[in-house]
């Protein structure tokens, strides 16, 4: 695939993944089904099992953002070690573009929590397991955790 064949489609995973969170929440999901609908890779069970990841993990907030988390997995998918080889070693490719990942999503966001970016899309943090605390959360991040889980997926579609 040529370098502006890649950059199609990391603008249409950047489109898809910020419309379904707008849409949908659960911004690993987002990311992982624009990953799955442009290049692939990305089985629905995997999907599935992302839900979970959303909101820091369980909408705790202390956990990784659940962008990156989406993000993480995308690059598993392709470079992760498969399950008849755990002996095999560590697969050291897989953890580099997964540190290459998390290190561009510390520099752009300001940290790698769903509390920290909360804290910098609004400046404070939110109770995401109170009706009032999710709504205030959804009000004051406006588009912002959308934009997250868009740029997140352009980087995994150009990393992969």
């Amino acid at each position: 695939m040529s370098g502006n064949d890649k950059d199609v489609l990391a603008e249409e995973a950047y489109r898809k993944a910020r419309e379904y969170e707008l849409k949908f929440g659960s911004c690993p999901q987002c990311i992982l089904a624009a990953v799955q609908e442009t290049v692939g890779g990305v089985d629905d069970a995997t999907i599935k099992a992302a839900h979970g990841l959303a909101g820091g993990g369980g909408l705790a907030g202390v956990g990784a953002c659940g962008a990156l988390t989406g993000g993480l997995l995308a690059l598993s998918a392709r470079y992760g070690r498969e399950r008849d080889k755990l002996d095999k070693g560590r697969y050291l490719n897989n953890f580099k573009k997964a540190n290459e990942l998390v290190e561009r999503f510390r520099q752009e966001f300001g940290g790698v929590t769903c509390q920290e970016l909360q804290k910098r899309f609004t400046g404070q943090t939110f109770d995401m397991w109170s009706a009032e605390g999710y709504a205030a959360f959804d009000k004051a991040r406006g588009e912002q955790c959308a934009e997250a889980t868009g740029v997140v997926a352009r980087w995994v579609v150009k990393m992969l």
